[in-house]
């Protein structure tokens, strides 16, 4: 929201009271606070004259994380929701005092207020991150009647009918970049752009979004995390263009500065704030196929598709039921539609015989004419007008009401019709929508609506996924997901919503995952070649190979079917060959997972977070790495041509074998030309990556007879990877080490048979056991097989 006329005039209707003059300090062992004045008090009787007192406490919950908190009237009744905050307890601070100002620390971020003047910067280890805008933060009051310029004064003239709003601007500076905010579909960068932090069923098209999370980071390796669960409007050097506004409603705005030596550290510590995803099970991650959206299927149809792709030796790990496995017109009912499908649990035990897991499709609504609808109407379980009405609406379905999960009798009636169809067989649920939800609806726990539209998905979010958890334990609960808010992270997968069968749209899919990353959600999905329409043959198989390379993988539609042999002979040859591929890349997939669950860090990555001090990199949307050391660059045109840009050093293309030198000093530009077998996928200098003995199947014994690739590792160096099993435990770690022209190998914590494969060296003898012996000179480099908990040596000549 802007308040401003230009820069230096306050805009029709809107009356501001900025900070001026810091008048009085607070400090305790945990907090430092400040009172400030709009203007100057020259005269004892002028703090007698009833004039706004503007108070800003700041505190820390952990270290590198500052908590502000800034007020006209703080006595305004609190009214759920807020958001869950982990870590959000008290942390010591120190505060000491200079000449001139104060300073409160946690860890190594520091904030100091100015004594005489309002001044205020933070700092991390001597480096100023950003700074509060006195002159233009503050308290505002917008007149909705004024029709007349008002000049900008600090005298408080509001009329008792102004709506209020708390405005902070934080200063950015020559070069500074800014991303995040959810999964915005809009350009990467988010610098010049005006930001609704509000959840919308927009498509992925449009500046709405299905996830807006409140938190962004910026290159100056800082994060700003907005504690409001309402609607946060951002003005990103779009109003004033040397600063991030961001402003909600009310007398009281509440936020976080999060800092950290790099990128991926503010990440680390923002989700240590707002908790980190669960671990998926590894099944999740090999190839998702659907019914399809509004498509006709019975149990026939079903079991063509997934016969079909076995004929053709697709390896296919987990089948979803979309919408029409109920009867229509009256979602939800959790019932079978018993015409299509006379015996829904003996299906399912023949689809699980074939080596399948279940998903199917659910929502939050329940329609008039579902069964359900009378029984939670009668019970309270449903959201309500003011009158006591159930509040409902003909947008999605006829009369649907919403079930109110403030409500913790309406939740476990909730989870009770989830349950039996878990006991049936299900496997997991796509919990589609969640982002519709009225703002005049009363809630069973007062909660204010407001507030509630955002975070109505995380508590629904939260139902199924809990639920989940104690019917199949800790490790094989996920949901599909594709609304979410702050802490929707902790219950993967989320999916980038309804996007169009074109490059396009492709493309925008990109940015969104890529602008979600950050905000600390590991994994995210989308629909390989588009929802909306039918894409053409060209299009499916680029969009496979995008979709294989992404944390998780399913071909989903919304009028027709998305298996391979409706769109040509060779789709099905390249669907293959890109699942396969992911199959043999999950020991290196797992171990990255299971850092996204340890560390909040997403496993799509954007190039800035991985090289954030090569300026080339800040600004690229189309390419990402997965992980820290396989970089993907997407084709998003029919000519096979890409364009993608390759920082410092020797990259490997692991499809190809090309070896790529882009130098010691700076990277380049680079434009290709590749088949749908192949694209820019490229394994970074002087890493190890895993690659498994099992091309069928996305959970298996990922430490039995592994091979560790080693990829252009320099002389004196070290690389190492490490092996989890399918429940996330460490089962082992090989460490590579380079001496002039000597590299020995040493796979620690594991007795089960492994390689180590030299990419792109053909000569050379190995040593093991005291005995000297060729390797095997393969394609790829040299390949020796090790002895079970032995280290190997092999010498380049």
């Amino acid at each position: 929201m802007k308040f401003r006329d230009g820069y230096w005039e306050i805009r029709n209707g809107v009356h501001p009271q900025n900070l001026v003059d810091n008048v009085d300090i607070g400090v305790t062992d945990t907090a430092l606070t400040v009172y400030t004045t709009n203007k100057k008090l020259k005269y004892p009787g002028e703090r007698v004259t009833g004039i706004p007192l503007l108070t800003t406490e700041f505190s820390s919950p952990l270290p590198d994380v500052i908590h502000v908190k800034m007020y006209r009237h703080s006595g305004g009744l609190r009214r759920p929701p807020e958001f869950t905050l982990p870590c959000d307890g008290g942390h010591p601070v120190s505060v000491s005092e200079s000449n001139d100002a104060w300073t409160l620390r946690a860890g190594s971020l520091s904030v100091t207020a100015a004594k005489d003047s309002w001044n205020t910067t933070f700092s991390r280890k001597g480096k100023e991150l950003t700074g509060i805008s006195g002159r233009n933060s503050g308290h505002f009051s917008i007149d909705p009647t004024a029709v007349n310029s008002i000049t900008a004064t600090n005298s408080f003239t509001a009329p008792d009918n102004a709506e209020t709003f708390m405005a902070q601007y934080l200063s950015i500076t020559v070069g500074e970049t800014i991303y995040g905010l959810g999964e915005k579909f809009t350009p990467f960068v988010k610098n010049g752009q005006i930001v609704e932090c509000w959840n919308e069923d927009g498509g992925t098209a449009s500046e709405q979004a299905y996830k807006n999370i409140p938190f962004y980071i910026s290159s100056r390796g800082y994060g700003v995390l907005v504690n409001s669960p309402g609607r946060v409007s951002f003005e990103i050097a779009s109003e004033v263009v040397n600063a991030v506004q961001f402003s909600v409603p009310g007398e009281i705005i509440d936020y976080y500065i999060v800092a950290g030596d790099n990128l991926k550290d503010v990440i680390r510590n923002y989700t240590t704030l707002t908790g980190r995803p669960a671990l998926p099970p590894a099944w999740s991650f090999g190839l998702w196929l659907s019914t399809s959206f509004t498509t006709d299927y019975d149990e026939k149809t079903v079991n063509r598709f997934i016969d079909g792709m076995a004929e053709r030796k697709i390896p296919l790990r987990v089948f979803h039921f979309d919408c029409f496995w109920m009867k229509g017109l009256q979602w939800v009912d959790f019932e079978w539609d018993r015409e299509q499908f006379p015996d829904p649990a003996a299906m399912l035990r023949r689809l699980k015989q074939k080596g399948l897991k279940i998903c199917v499709w659910i929502n939050p609504y329940v329609a008039q004419r579902s069964p359900l609808f009378d029984e939670g109407a009668a019970k309270g379980y449903f959201l309500k007008r003011a009158n006591g009405d159930v509040w409902q609406w003909d947008r999605w379905q006829p009369g649907m009401a919403l079930v109110d999960f403030t409500n913790p009798a309406a939740a476990a009636w909730y989870r009770g019709k989830l349950a039996g169809l878990l006991d049936m067989g299900v496997d997991c649920f796509k919990t589609d929508f969640g982002e519709r939800i009225p703002t005049d609806a009363v809630y069973s726990d007062g909660a204010d609506p407001r507030g509630m539209h955002n975070y109505y998905t995380y508590l629904y979010n939260k139902t199924v996924f809990d639920l989940l958890e104690e019917k199949r334990g800790k490790g094989e609960a996920l949901v599909f997901a594709r609304s979410a808010t702050v802490g929707g992270q902790c219950f993967p997968v989320h999916w980038g919503g309804d996007c169009a069968a074109t490059y396009e749209s492709m493309a925008e899919s990109l940015r969104g995952g890529l602008s979600l990353a950050p905000t600390g959600f590991g994994f995210w999905s989308h629909d390989i070649s588009g929802f909306e329409n039918t894409a053409t043959a060209d299009l499916f198989k680029r969009w496979a190979a995008f979709g294989l390379l992404s944390s998780h993988s399913r071909l989903h539609g919304n009028q027709s079917y998305r298996v391979p042999w409706n769109f040509d002979d060779e789709a099905g040859d390249v669907l293959r060959f890109f699942t396969e591929l992911k199959c043999r890349l999950m020991p290196y997939l797992w171990g990255k997972a299971v850092e996204s669950h340890r560390e909040g860090l997403p496993m799509m990555r954007a190039m800035v977070l991985e090289f954030d001090s090569d300026p080339a990199c800040a600004y690229l949307d189309r390419q990402y790495l997965l992980g820290d050391s396989l970089l993907a660059a997407p084709i998003f045109s029919s000519d096979g041509n890409v364009s993608y840009y390759l920082p410092a050093g020797r990259w490997t293309n692991i499809i190809s074998g090309e070896v790529l030198d882009e130098g010691k000093k700076g990277g380049s530009w680079r434009s290709e030309h590749h088949g749908y077998r192949s694209l820019p996928l490229l394994a970074r200098p002087n890493s190890v990556i895993p690659f498994g003995n099992n091309s069928q199947e996305p959970d298996y014994d990922y430490a039995d007879q592994l091979t560790f690739h080693v990829f252009e590792l320099d002389e004196g160096r070290s690389a190492s990877a490490q092996i989890f099993n399918p429940a996330g435990e460490l089962e082992s770690t090989c460490t590579v080490n380079r001496q002039g022209n000597v590299y020995t190998a040493q796979n620690e914590g594991t007795l089960k048979p492994w390689k180590l494969l030299i990419r792109g060296v053909h000569a050379g003898k190995a040593i093991r056991d005291s005995k000297t012996e060729l390797p095997e000179d393969t394609a790829e480099g040299l390949l020796i097989r090790a002895d079970p908990g032995k280290a190997v040596s092999i010498t380049i000549e």
